[in-house]
């Protein structure tokens, strides 16, 4: 039994059709090593039984080679297609197709369709074309004596025909209509017209750069169509005063004759392996009427308990409730410039927390909004866009340029988690999977008294020890409670190093740089004691601002600058005698010749009573049992 290719497909397809999904005849497969693109590439020769074309697959059907449902001798049915040119010649570009046979024998006679512009715009005949629809995957044998031939009932599409608004307007120049919408699925490099709808979900800040050609300025944004395909859109120099300030986040814009190239992944992590670099002829169209076909956000969520083993730097969604929102702090960076930064802690009905650090505006406009949140009682739902992994002292996420916040926002997953964190999850007890977590160390919180840190040993092996202790503090020294710093940056991260002042300038040894200001962070000497006993632990910045309620510069100014002794010392007193659940870290170090074990806040929690009551429960059912 064998089957009728669709007659004239390929010289209707080099004509222009896009819309009659031919059945054609694969008579030849052959990989394309490119070493510059960032997937491996397949060039087909198709065939209509009378004539041959050469194709080119794009690169998500390229499985559908490697792993057998497309082979010399298939026929297939065309389900997205484009005619265009590459160095003077046609190519057909397959963006979606069916395989109807796996395995037949070449039919009829193909020969090598030989076109010229001329000839490739003359609209054929209506009767030339006889459409196909989909069959099931059956294994048909080629035409032999005896046999019938299986034929394909025409499908329901009308033969091409020129575009409406191209009818009757006599010769046409070559690429005068507008090009055809495709989704951004179906970009790739070979197509030399096409045109995408889709909406802006992020837009990147200007920035300047220096290299070996001078200066110069780049900006991107992201792209978003009514398939979820998302692409990212990159201008430079003269292209930037173009369209920076047209494109706005959240409108939707028709865009057309730009570039693509392979995607940086270092930079870009949407899923799509092409970005768009728009030139001087692109065109960028403002869609005035809204459409709601196309989604605002596309989101991919990962729980709290899933970013524990995330690869450090991954970019990632999370959503969760904010429980406590840091002050912010000022930080210089190493090119002089100073920027904020604000920590903020999620957790969600994993049963883990993560701390999502802020930097620069969205300390000011988001994390301000989300402190007075937090200040007058509320726990806001919190979505995070685009945060970036980072796996020092355990998991953590960071805002990046692209990075995009939405508080209480109105989707499913927001209203999800709302409703389990107001029916109870507000006092389940979560374990943060930031800074308390090294590598080696427990992922269990293990809970130890006072006199148990010196009893059992903690701190003498190689390795630091990780416990829990719910302690009070009973005093706090205020001499010597912070010390001057670097802040300048090195990569994402602030030196820190201290730093000493000749003149009117500070100085880091290890930056080599000298700056008119320096950072104050805390270095916090301090006594905790429970029911067990006491002893001196250290705290450094994030948990000294988690116990004294501000920032070091802040403290440090109050007690020596304004010299205001009595609101300094309420600052302190405050303080004492509060209960926190206290995350340490327990290490032997040398001080001189001598081993001292040295205890370190990692994290101060306040208690959370209701929480903490289940816990001393499910203790007492564990002696009952």
């Amino acid at each position: 039994m064998a089957v009728n290719l669709t007659p004239n497909a390929i010289a209707a397809i080099i004509a222009g059709d896009v819309n009659s999904k031919p059945l054609v005849q694969v008579l030849d497969i052959k990989l394309i090593a490119a070493t510059a693109q960032p997937k491996e590439r397949y060039r087909l020769l198709l065939s209509d039984a009378v004539s041959s074309q050469h194709a080119m697959l794009a690169t998500q059907l390229s499985d559908r080679v490697k792993s057998g449902q497309v082979r010399k001798g298939s026929v297939v049915q065309l389900i997205d297609y484009i005619c265009t040119s590459s160095q003077n010649r046609k190519i057909i570009v397959v963006l979606n197709m069916e395989t109807i046979i796996l395995e037949c024998e070449i039919i009829g006679n193909p020969k090598s369709l030989v076109e010229s512009d001329s000839t490739a715009q003359k609209p054929l005949p209506n009767s030339s074309l006889d459409h196909s629809t989909r069959v099931s995957n059956n294994r048909f044998n080629a035409q032999n004596p005896g046999q019938s031939v299986q034929s394909f009932p025409p499908t329901v599409q009308p033969p091409y025909q020129p575009p409406p608004n191209y009818r009757n307007h006599g010769p046409m120049l070559k690429n005068d209509a507008p090009a055809r919408i495709i989704p951004i699925t179906a970009l790739n490099p070979y197509q030399g017209r096409w045109a995408i709808k889709a909406r802006v979900t992020a837009k990147g800040d200007m920035r300047r750069y220096n290299n070996a050609r001078g200066d110069g300025k780049v900006f991107s944004f992201d792209l978003l169509d009514s398939d979820g395909g998302e692409i990212r859109v990159t201008c430079f120099n003269a292209v930037v005063d173009r369209f920076y300030d047209a494109i706005e986040i959240g409108k939707v814009y028709l865009i057309s004759k730009g570039s693509l190239k392979p995607a940086q992944k270092n930079f870009n992590h949407l899923k799509n392996e092409w970005e768009i670099f728009l030139e001087t002829t692109s065109t960028v169209e403002l869609c005035p009427e809204e459409d709601g076909s196309i989604p605002r956000q596309q989101f991919s969520f990962r729980p709290i308990s899933e970013i524990e083993n995330a690869e450090n730097n991954s970019i990632l969604d999370v959503i969760g409730i904010v429980i406590s929102v840091n002050p912010s702090v000022p930080i210089m960076r190493k090119n002089g410039m100073e920027t904020q930064r604000r920590i903020l802690n999620l957790k969600d009905g994993s049963g883990k927390s993560v701390e999502l650090t802020l930097w620069g505006e969205f300390c000011n406009r988001e994390g301000q909004k989300l402190k007075e949140m937090i200040d007058s009682g509320s726990f806001p739902v919190l979505a995070v866009k685009a945060g970036k992994v980072n796996d020092f002292n355990g998991k953590s996420i960071g805002s990046i340029s692209s990075t995009q916040l939405f508080i209480d926002p109105d989707f499913p997953e927001a209203r999800g988690l709302r409703n389990w964190f107001d029916r109870g999850g507000k006092n389940v007890a979560s374990v943060s999977i930031s800074r308390e977590i090294m590598p080696g160390g427990s992922k269990n919180e293990i809970r130890k008294t006072v006199s148990q840190i010196k009893d059992e040993g903690l701190g003498r092996s190689d390795k630091p020890d990780w416990v829990t202790v719910k302690a009070t503090i009973s005093f706090i020294k205020t001499d010597t409670f912070c010390y001057t710093a670097c802040p300048l940056m090195i990569g994402d991260r602030q030196c820190n190093k201290k730093v000493t002042k000749s003149g009117n300038m500070w100085t880091c040894d290890r930056c080599n740089q000298e700056f008119e200001e320096c950072d104050y962070r805390y270095l916090l000497q301090a006594q905790i004691q429970d029911h067990t006993g006491l002893t001196w632990v250290t705290a450094f910045q994030e948990s000294g601002e988690e116990i004294l309620g501000c920032s070091a510069k802040e403290l440090y100014l109050l007690k020596y600058e304004e010299q205001d002794d009595d609101k300094f010392g309420g600052i302190i007193r405050s303080r004492l005698f509060n209960q926190y659940l206290f995350r340490l870290k327990i290490k032997e170090e040398m001080y001189g010749d001598e081993q001292r074990v040295k205890i370190t806040i990692v994290k101060a929690d306040n208690v959370n009573h209701s929480s903490e009551s289940r816990y001393m429960l499910d203790l007492i059912s564990k002696f009952t049992r």
